[in-house]
């Protein structure tokens, strides 16, 4: 690879998105526009570039660029070190700055919750990105960091503190509240009508080892919540988590990433605490079937369309004060393989989405300003395998997330 002289050390994509806008917002107020750390915005509207940069006080370089536009990819990724790109449906819009970053050995974070896209980039370009050195890490928001950097953070303490990894671990969702944008529900509609007319797609998606390496995508059968059911993690009643088809598959590239020291026979799996008793039960029927009866409208045309007609349009998302009412409480309980057992907390202090999303994406972006090349080569890797501890400390210092052991104590 020739030397690179870039321009900017960090360049947010999709600024004008609702999930872009926060984000710029964000690092206006975390580095500033005229720190330590260039950056610039980019996108393909000059005018909505303009709004966003005097609405947030981003006064940085705009960028024009559209993410369909391979030379325009090309530029905007060799003129820095870093991009972090919100621009969504990944799978519309997302495969030439990918291709771009990956050829001009450009680092590279994103807040995709595709697991098909995530997939195909991996097969496409992971030898390119391991000869650039190009570090690739999708899934930095609230699709995967809590979940994949609280399970590094799981076995990290039950090593430290049984000398051995949990062999299994349930994430649970004990509470959340916060709303869903346009472009998260665009994500959810494309990929529901990609694997409705796919069926080699829809094998992909129901793999819980997809996202893993090539050698690597098979496995002992995963633990699934499809139904309500009482959990043997909590006690408590649980229902499916709409998340848990991606997070679940990044945790297992994590650990397949490192070597599977968890176990070749590793499980995991999450899942929504609903409450005890009878009206847990009813909770739980609740949310099963409002999730299949979604899926089943977004699968035809007709009823599709009738869902865009409620629905929030891309661009559009929870106002500022609901971002900020918003918060996470998720729960991790793990087991060794001698049944010793811990738990462990994650939370948020923002909308899951949105608010605490663009915290995450922002302090993923600038971790990488930070991580040399010697501790993380170049290709795909995942926020835990990437990052790990290093991430974990800024987003408690910045980010407003908590990890905590609950027990043993």
């Amino acid at each position: 690879m020739p030397a690179r002289n870039p321009s900017f050390d960090l360049v947010v994509f999709g600024a004008t998105s609702f999930v872009g806008r926060i984000l710029t917002e964000r690092l206006v107020g975390r580095i500033g526009v005229d720190g330590d750390v260039s950056w610039a915005i980019a996108g393909r509207s000059a005018d909505k570039l303009e709004q966003v940069a005097t609405e947030t006080g981003a006064d940085v370089e705009r960028i024009v660029a559209d993410a369909a536009d391979a030379d325009a990819m090309a530029s905007l990724a060799r003129s820095t070190r870093v991009v972090a790109s919100t621009v969504g449906p990944y799978a519309l819009y997302g495969s030439e700055l990918v291709a771009a970053v990956t050829a001009a050995g450009t680092d590279y974070c994103d807040l995709t919750g595709e697991p098909q896209w995530m997939r195909a980039m991996i097969d496409a370009h992971e030898g390119d990105a391991v000869d650039s050195g190009a570090r690739i890490v999708h899934a930095c928001g609230f699709d995967s960091i809590p979940s994949d950097l609280g399970v590094w953070f799981t076995q990290q303490q039950a090593i430290e503190r049984f000398g051995a990894p949990c062999t299994s671990i349930a994430l649970r969702v004990k509470a959340m509240k916060g709303g869903a944008s346009g472009g998260t529900i665009a994500s959810g509609l494309n990929l529901i009508e990609e694997a409705r007319s796919d069926p080699a797609l829809r094998k992909i998606l129901g793999n819980p080892y997809a996202l893993a390496p090539d050698g690597m995508r098979e496995g002992p059968k995963q633990p699934n919540v499809g139904r309500p059911q009482r959990d043997a993690a909590s006690g408590q009643w649980a229902a499916p988590f709409i998340m848990a088809a991606t997070n679940t598959r990044v945790v297992q590239r994590s650990h397949a990433l490192l070597g599977r020291p968890w176990g070749d026979d590793f499980e995991y799996d999450e899942a929504m605490l609903v409450g005890d008793g009878p009206m847990g039960a009813v909770r739980g029927s609740v949310v099963a079937g409002g999730m299949a009866a979604f899926a089943g409208m977004a699968a035809f045309g007709p009823t599709r369309k009738l869902l865009g007609t409620f629905l929030p349009d891309p661009g559009e998302g929870p106002s500022p004060e609901a971002q900020e009412a918003g918060f996470y409480d998720l729960r991790l309980y793990g087991e060794t393989a001698d049944g010793r057992t811990i738990v462990t907390k994650v939370t948020g202090d923002r909308d899951p989405g949105y608010g605490s999303t663009a915290k995450m994406l922002a302090e993923s972006a600038l971790a990488f300003l930070d991580l040399p090349a010697a501790d993380v080569a170049g290709g795909f890797w995942t926020p835990a395998t990437a990052f790990g501890d290093r991430l974990i400390d800024r987003l408690v210092e910045h980010a407003g997330l908590t990890f905590d052991v609950l027990e043993p104590e």
